[in-house]
């Protein structure tokens, strides 16, 4: 390597190293394996055009206090143990809700691809988002 290089390198390591980073942190959400976010209006095209399945990954209580039409509850950390239940959407999108988009999404969209399924999609926002753009809710 060049000496003019070697000595920049040396002189602007911190420069070098921020930059490395700062560009790490932003191809970051290209190689999460949870999924990608979508918001409502992609949502609702899923569903209607795609027929995702929506599968809602909150706790039971959160899921009786209102959820989306025809969505599937199963919570977070009991979908590994029922996993099985999901077989016949491997090949629809699944749009995965939680209360505010984060949380246990993550890790329900990597149980969901390692198992095989190839369209996890997570509502960005959640159930938050979804009752703010007044679309429809169900309570039990």
């Amino acid at each position: 390597m060049d000496p003019v290089y070697m000595t920049f390198l040396q002189n602007n390591i911190t420069l070098v190293v921020a930059a490395l980073l700062s560009g790490g942190l932003l191809l970051w959400p290209m190689f999460r394996r949870s999924g990608n976010q979508v918001d409502t209006l992609v949502a609702v095209q899923l569903i209607n055009y795609k027929e995702a399945l929506v599968l809602d990954v909150r706790e039971g209580s959160e899921y009786s206090s209102g959820h989306i039409p025809n969505s599937k509850h199963i919570p977070a950390d009991k979908l590994e143990e029922r996993v099985q239940e999901l077989e016949k959407f491997k090949g629809k999108p699944i749009l995965l809700v939680h209360r505010s988009g984060v949380n246990a999404t993550g890790k329900a969209g990597s149980i969901l691809l390692k198992h095989g399924f190839k369209h996890v999609h997570n509502l960005a926002g959640g159930i938050d988002a979804w009752r703010t753009a007044n679309l429809p809710i169900l309570k039990k």
